[in-house]
């Protein structure tokens, strides 16, 4: 029997020009989260970063750009890739944490959702061409495929756009070490229903909240600079529980995928996961592997962007894939029928996984 399921059939994505390398951070004072000063040198600090997240440099976007306008520039490479008409999209589904943020401001602004405001900048017409946001953490467009395939097995939807844009640069607290992980990018598929038998496409998908003790773990907070201004708010979180929640729930998550996708971890070729910090990455998938058996794991199972392009949050995933996908990443390439998993885990705090093959 046929089963219902979704293809990529074209990628995307905004990678900004700005860079901005560690070093551009020796001339920041840093405090910690009881407003101390962290009194060591601005290079020791830095060279710690780099050595914990992997971090080399990162993107920041241009002034005169905000979230909505670089989703749009990777929803439109991701359309003219797939090759279709934009009035035939069903869903464009935007995964973002903090909407527009304009230069010079931290108040985030989703009135109305970025989807709107990116079907608009499209020229999109059709009203039946459903837009909305989707905050669900970095997780968000892993969750945002999620949804697309829902509504596709559901005879929803036949075509959908899943975006993920993010200026994280905006909203971060210069006086704060955490800061440095975070940058900006957009990226974007287009889904199409397929009927096929495994051939390929979506072939399972998982995802779970954990919010009883968890929730916190990532929140908008004052800035750590003491005396700070108690109404401006910047992106927070507690790295260590993070570090620690993600090695115990997500290897777990992404084996229930493969699980219900009936493939074992030697099966698959690439894992996108979520560019959130290198070392907790490996750890991840180092642990993975290990609930196979395996004590090893070819690196190149599992590439990387998160060492010259930060941590985007929604959007490092899909940047990560279209990258690859157009072989514009050294010693990375996908071949059709490969076995890929893309997984995440963020603010919530949420995980999720799907067993894709390509």
């Amino acid at each position: 029997m046929k089963q219902i399921t979704s293809v990529i059939i074209g990628s995307g994505s905004y990678i900004p020009n700005r860079t901005i390398k560690n070093e551009a951070f020796l001339q920041h004072t840093f405090y910690d989260e009881h407003h101390q000063l962290i009194d060591r040198p601005a290079q020791e600090i830095v060279d710690k970063f780099q050595a914990i997240t992997g971090i080399e440099e990162r993107r920041y976007v241009e002034d005169d750009l905000v979230a909505s306008d670089i989703g749009a520039i990777a929803a439109r490479r991701a359309i003219e890739d797939a090759g279709i008409d934009p009035e035939t999209l069903d869903y464009i589904i935007v995964a973002d944490n903090f909407g527009d943020v304009p230069a010079g401001f931290t108040q985030t602004d989703l009135l109305p959702s970025l989807a709107s405001r990116i079907k608009q900048h499209l020229g999109i017409e059709n009203p039946n061409c459903v837009s909305y946001d989707i905050i669900f953490g970095c997780p968000g467009w892993v969750e945002g495929m999620i949804q697309a395939y829902a509504f596709m097995r559901a005879g929803m939807a036949k075509r959908a756009l899943i975006i993920g844009t993010e200026t994280l640069s905006r909203v971060v607290d210069d006086y704060d070490r955490d800061g440095m992980i975070f940058a900006d990018g957009a990226g974007a598929v287009v889904v199409e229903m397929a009927e096929n038998e495994g051939e390929r496409g979506i072939l399972a998908v998982a995802s779970q909240s954990y919010t009883k003790d968890e929730a916190g773990y990532l929140f908008f907070g004052k800035s750590n600079l003491p005396n700070a201004d108690p109404n401006m708010g910047y992106i927070k979180m507690h790295g260590r529980k993070i570090y620690e929640f993600a090695l115990s729930k997500v290897p777990e998550a992404i084996q229930n995928c493969l699980n219900k996708a009936n493939l074992h971890i030697r099966d698959i070729k690439k894992i996108f996961i979520h560019q959130a910090n290198e070392k907790m990455d490996h750890a991840i998938i180092k642990r993975l592997f290990k609930l196979y058996g395996e004590k090893d794991f070819d690196e190149s199972v599992m590439p990387i962007s998160i060492r010259f392009l930060g941590n985007s949050s929604v959007a490092t995933i899909p940047t990560l894939f279209d990258l690859i996908r157009k072989a514009q990443l050294d010693d990375h390439g996908l071949h059709e029928g490969d076995y890929i998993v893309f997984a995440s885990v963020g603010a919530g705090m949420n995980i999720n996984a799907i067993a894709y093959r390509y």
